[in-house]
């Protein structure tokens, strides 16, 4: 290894999943990137068995560092990584994603072009034959487009797709690990907005997302994702000292049209009834989280 400075370090959790790992760091290895100036940082999240023998099967293509812990989820994951990560910038993504071969590359360019700024790219569906991850991509596209419509002023990134310098990271103190299940990333992205550090959208940073969902687990992702907004608005309003604020009806309503932005005919008619349903587990989740008893989210 040569003598320059590492500037990406990628950070993926992981758990259960070698195929989905080896394709991911199959593709990571086609990056064109000068492979001295990117790391991996794979957080083996307590599978069984253990997925080293996967990534010592790359080290010969790739500088990976690899780290094990007990089962604590995905924000622990990521932090255990940040805080043994060498680069200038931290690069997130997952183990069930691909992204393109410029990925890193794209970030770079945005990174450096504003200063103390995170960058989120734009995340495809790698399944369009699924519908419900035709589905859950559609609620994301629509996601990006009411909050991320300036490019220079954008709002939210999902942890799949977002790079950010790691000193800054650490001083707005990283993703909290106790979040229930989902939603720390928005809460990163808030804090980060609140610190007055800008995020930058980049649609040119492509990552596909190969999720692949049946009613089941498309249910337990959307239930999940109310039980985070939840906590993400009362947090908010702690922080912030206001009122809880959700969004305008008009936001809710106009979800179900963003089916015909990932398809056509029947198929866009299925996502639609299909973004109906993560409305209701997502009211369902929330619900659930309000009600549960618990500590004060923290600040």
């Amino acid at each position: 290894m040569s003598g320059e400075p590492i500037e990406f370090s990628i950070v993926v959790p992981t758990y259960n999943r070698p195929a989905r790992l080896a394709g991911f760091l199959e593709q990571v290895a086609r990056f064109d990137y000068p492979r001295e100036r990117f790391e991996g940082v794979l957080g083996d999240d307590g599978s069984e068995p253990p997925l080293q023998p996967v990534a010592d099967r790359f080290r010969d293509r790739l500088n990976i560092v690899f780290l094990r812990q007990n089962h604590g989820g995905v924000a622990k994951g990521r932090q255990t990584g940040v805080e043994a990560a060498r680069g200038r910038f931290v690069a997130f993504t997952d183990d069930d994603c691909l992204p393109a071969t410029d990925w890193l590359r794209q970030l770079e360019r945005a990174l450096k072009s504003v200063p103390n700024a995170a960058a989120g790219g734009r995340t495809l569906n790698g399944l369009p034959e699924n519908p419900y991850s035709a589905a859950s991509q559609a609620l994301i596209s629509y996601l990006y487009a009411r909050m991320n419509s300036d490019p220079q002023r954008a709002r939210f990134f999902a942890n799949n797709n977002l790079a950010m310098p790691r000193d800054l990271y650490l001083q707005v103190g990283g993703l909290d690990t106790t979040w229930p299940m989902c939603g720390e990333d928005r809460d990163l992205c808030a804090r980060w907005s609140d610190h007055g550090y800008p995020l930058l959208y980049v649609p040119e940073a492509i990552v596909h997302h190969l999720h692949d969902l049946n009613f089941r687990r498309f249910w337990r992702q959307h239930f999940n994702y109310g039980r985070g907004a939840y906590r993400f608005h009362k947090t908010c309003a702690i922080r912030r000292n206001t009122g809880l604020k959700l969004e305008k009806p008009s936001f809710y309503l106009k979800l179900p049209f963003a089916a015909f932005g990932e398809a056509r005919g029947l198929r866009a008619l299925l996502i639609m009834a299909l973004l109906v349903v993560t409305q209701i587990a997502n009211t369902a989740g929330f619900i659930v989280e309000r009600i549960s008893p618990k500590k004060t989210p923290p600040t």
